[in-house]
């Protein structure tokens, strides 16, 4: 994710990072060099037609609704995203307090916590499909080849805190509150799985893509006329816009990857590192920092 300030006015021309600019790039230069081919055809050769601008006018209004339709949905996917990973975040240091409540046996606490944190990263590395993990691994051990990683480490703390019921080290409360948070964790996780796994329909993406693209290829036939040779930076800044919204909304509805405007779940798993350190007697690490404008 990048964090920064509002951009000042000379960084709103140089300001790269955080920028869907290098992405969009490619495609804005070859529809200002097709723009720019049909100026010349135009005055050179007269193949094409000066006509009305009203149909593109109609035209860019539809696209632009419905840019903005699934701008909101790519939005949506990923403030939930964000929601779901602030109550994991809320669930560990529930549970590392409910730990230091009901849990008197020094030993069975540092493994809850311990198995928790695991559970965090995997969850992480399970979103992002990260197969060697060395902060998952290190924590998760053997559970890190499990089928379903995240999910193994949750069964690994139930079965944990069932023994300790059976052996009377937790009463029937602790042992019920403690399973109550693993739940609350487990519909968090599943909620996460639910978006990574749901992307949005792929009809979406062509559609608006294939109409942006015509749209921007056919706009120069209107604006021939009265723009003339200014026609191809005329298409360059519709080219800008459409296909910008088009691929900010593309890296929203994948709140889980690695681009510059997924989550930072490096970040959250810290936050929690940060919260559960004290619970075992260890020294807080530091806040990771943004390197270059990018949290991961």
């Amino acid at each position: 994710m990048i964090v920064r300030d509002r951009p000042r006015v000379h960084e709103l021309l140089f300001a790269l990072r955080g920028s869907i600019v290098p992405l969009i790039a490619p495609g804005v230069l070859v529809l200002m060099v097709f723009a720019a081919a049909m100026v010349w055809l135009h005055d050179n050769l007269a193949l094409f037609p000066s006509i009305d601008g009203i149909g593109f006018t109609v035209f860019g209004i539809a696209l632009s609704l419905f840019l903005g339709f699934r701008n909101n949905a790519a939005y949506d996917r990923w403030w939930e995203a964000r929601r779901l990973w602030g109550g994991l975040l809320a669930d560990m240091r529930s549970f590392a307090r409910e730990v230091d409540i009901f849990v008197q046996d020094a030993a069975l606490r540092e493994r809850l916590l311990e198995g928790a944190l695991a559970f965090l990263h995997l969850h992480r590395t399970n979103l992002r499909g990260i197969e060697n993990d060395a902060t998952a691994r290190a924590l998760g051990g053997a559970l890190a080849d499990a089928a379903h990683p995240p999910a193994a480490a949750l069964d690994v703390l139930a079965s944990e805190i069932a023994q300790a019921r059976r052996a009377d080290i937790v009463d029937g409360f602790g042992a019920m509150t403690l399973s109550q948070r693993i739940a609350s964790m487990s519909l968090q996780q599943t909620g996460c799985e639910r978006i990574a796994a749901t992307p949005l329909p792929y009809v979406y993406s062509l559609l608006i893509y294939r109409t942006a693209y015509l749209y921007c290829l056919l706009l120069p036939i209107a604006l021939i006329g009265p723009a003339g040779w200014m026609t191809p930076v005329f298409v360059g800044i519709v080219g800008y816009v459409f296909l910008g919204l088009a691929e900010v909304s593309e890296e929203l509805s994948h709140p889980f990857g690695t681009t510059q405007n997924a989550l930072p779940l490096d970040a959250i798993c810290r936050s929690a590192e940060i919260s559960i350190a004290p619970h075992l007697g260890r020294t807080p690490p530091e806040p990771l920092a943004a390197v270059d404008y990018y949290l991961s």
